[in-house]
C-alpha cells in the first residue's frame, strides 16, 4: 500500500480552498467540495476514498434509505457551518465597546472617519484599527464622496447585523407544548401559537392533572385567547413522530431530556394562583412564541 505524507494530503486540499474572509490565508479557509486531484491524493483506505470512486459513484452501501441522503446531509452541514462561521465573525467583530459604539452611530446614518472620531472622542489610529476589523467582518463599507473626492463615508452593509438576530431554522409538522400537569402553561402556549402561526399546535403533560386550571381559563379570557376546553392528556397519547416538542416547565424538560427539542423555562402560575402570575406567564410565552414562529417551517 502506498503511504502518503500529511503534507501531500494538505497540499491537495489547499489547492481547492478559498479564504473565508478577505486577507485570510488558505490554511484558514473552508475547502471547496473535494476535487478529483484531492481525492486521488488521499490514502486508499480513507473514508472519502472508500465512499467515492473516480466518477463520484458510491462504492459502499449508504447507511440512509435514500441513495443521495448522505450527499444532501453533507451539503446541509456545509451550509450550516458556513452560516455559523459568518455569524461568529460578526459577533467577534462587535465584541468590543468601541466597535459597538461605531455600529450604533452608523445605524442612524453614514459618517466619515473624521466625523466618527469626533463623535466618539477616539484617536485616528485607534479608529482606523476598529474600522478595519468591521470592514474585514463585512459589517461596514466605504463610499467615496461625490462632493469632496478626498472624503469617504462609512455605512453599515444592509443586512450585516441580521446574523445577530437570526435563529437556526427548524421544520415541523406540528408543535407539541408540554408541561407537567397539562393544566395551564402548555394549553396557554398552544393557544398563543395558534394565533401566531399556521403550523398546528397541541399540548400534553408528563403527569396530567384532572382539568385545566381555572386561573388559566380566566387569564385566556382576559387576553381574548381562544382556549379549547380539552381535558389534560399524557404526552404518550398525543405525541406524533414529527412533532417539535417544546417543554414549558423545568420538571417536564428534566423528565423528557432530549425528547424535547426546545425548552422554555416559564414559572408555574398555578401555585400562586393570582391573575398577575397567569398574566406574567402569558406575557413570557407570547414573547417566546413570537421569536420561534417566524423561524419554523411547516413540513408536509
Amino acid at each position: 500500500m502506498i503511504a502518503y505524507s500529511p503534507a501531500a494530503v494538505a497540499a491537495a486540499f489547499s489547492s481547492s480552498a478559498r479564504p473565508v474572509w478577505p486577507g485570510e490565508s488558505c490554511w484558514a479557509a473552508i475547502p471547496e467540495p473535494i476535487t478529483t486531484a484531492a481525492r486521488n491524493a488521499l490514502p486508499r483506505n480513507s473514508a472519502v476514498s472508500r465512499r467515492c470512486n473516480g466518477t463520484g459513484a458510491l462504492l459502499t452501501r449508504p447507511m440512509l434509505t435514500e441513495e443521495d441522503s448522505s450527499v444532501k446531509i453533507e451539503s446541509m452541514n456545509t451550509e450550516q457551518n458556513s452560516d455559523l462561521v459568518r455569524r461568529a465573525a460578526v459577533h467577534a467583530a462587535l465584541a468590543d465597546p468601541a466597535r459597538l459604539a461605531i455600529t450604533d452611530t452608523l445605524l442612524a446614518g453614514d459618517a466619515s472617519p473624521s466625523e466618527l472620531a469626533a463623535m466618539l472622542a477616539m484617536g485616528s489610529n485607534l479608529l482606523a484599527h476598529h474600522l478595519h476589523v468591521l470592514e474585514q467582518a463585512g459589517v461596514i463599507t466605504r463610499r467615496r464622496s461625490e462632493g469632496d473626492r478626498r472624503r469617504t463615508y462609512l455605512r453599515l452593509i444592509p443586512g450585516a447585523l441580521d446574523p445577530l438576530a437570526v435563529a437556526p431554522a427548524r421544520a415541523a409538522r406540528r408543535v407539541l407544548f408540554v408541561c407537567t400537569a397539562n393544566s395551564a402553561r402548555s394549553h396557554l402556549a398552544a393557544a398563543l401559537w395558534r394565533r401566531a402561526s399556521s403550523i398546528p399546535a397541541a399540548s400534553a403533560g408528563t403527569h396530567p392533572g384532572p382539568a385545566i386550571d381555572p386561573g388559566a381559563i380566566a387569564a385566556a379570557r382576559r387576553h381574548r385567547l381562544p382556549l379549547p376546553r380539552l381535558r389534560p392528556r399524557h404526552i404518550g397519547e398525543v405525541q406524533l413522530e414529527d412533532d417539535l416538542v417544546v417543554t414549558v416547565c423545568d420538571m417536564a424538560r428534566e423528565e423528557l431530556g432530549h425528547q424535547a427539542a426546545v425548552h422554555w423555562s416559564v414559572p408555574d402560575p398555578v401555585p400562586a394562583g393570582d391573575p398577575a402570575s397567569f398574566d406574567a406567564a402569558i406575557a413570557d410565552l407570547s414573547h417566546r412564541v413570537q421569536r420561534l414562529a417566524p423561524h419554523l417551517e411547516a413540513t408536509s
